[in-house]
């Protein structure tokens, strides 16, 4: 069992009937009130976010999770699909609100963790990097180089990001998964040289 100050980033828990993991957690003491802890959860099975409080006479179970290699496939109308790493003829898949924003950020073929809880997978840990290629951008304009201006990507996955204003069409670039963000240029496309 936990207790309400141990649900630190990353524990999961159950709450409410179905698994939990903890976004952030911020411990609140407020003058001549009982200690609170502030946390935003998200639903392992649906992929809600909540932001709740709880306070010290609350105890959690901790969640027993499995997890597997898996590979992701493909997706199609709202559906991400996987499949067993050995065996393709085993598959499943989540919805997009469940899979989340990293998923748009990833190409097919890559391989990932299914979570497991009571026999039954119930999301994915997708990877927290990717490098993609850009295919669609306006180039960028003389002089704006430096500044913190930005311009819309699209991405070999179809997803679409801010990048700067340097960035061209062929380069490949890294991407946050979790909040969908540029984090560098990693290779220059060989068109612009």
């Amino acid at each position: 069992m936990l207790a309400y100050n141990e649900l630190n980033e990353g524990v999961m828990f159950v709450y409410e009937g179905a698994p939990y993991q903890v976004i952030s957690f911020a411990f609140l003491r407020m003058q001549q009130r009982k200690p609170v802890a502030q946390t935003d959860i998200k639903n392992l099975i649906t992929g809600k976010l909540l932001q709740r409080n709880f306070h010290s006479n609350e105890v959690f179970e901790e969640v027993e999770i499995d997890k597997e290699e898996c590979k992701y496939l493909y997706n199609t109308k709202g559906q991400y699909w996987f499949s067993s790493k050995n065996d393709p003829s085993k598959r499943f898949f989540l919805t997009e609100e469940a899979a989340g924003t990293p998923a748009k950020f990833t190409k097919p073929n890559t391989i990932v963790t299914a979570l497991r809880w009571k026999g039954d997978i119930i999301n994915v840990v997708w990877p927290i990097k990717a490098d993609l290629k850009v295919t669609e951008t306006p180039p960028g304009e003389k002089g704006n180089s430096a500044s913190n201006t930005t311009k819309t990507a699209k991405l070999e996955t179809g997803a679409e990001i801010q990048v700067p204003m340097f960035v061209n069409n062929g380069d490949i670039v890294r991407i946050n998964t979790a909040n969908g963000q540029y984090t560098e240029r990693m290779e220059k496309s060989a068109v612009g040289l």
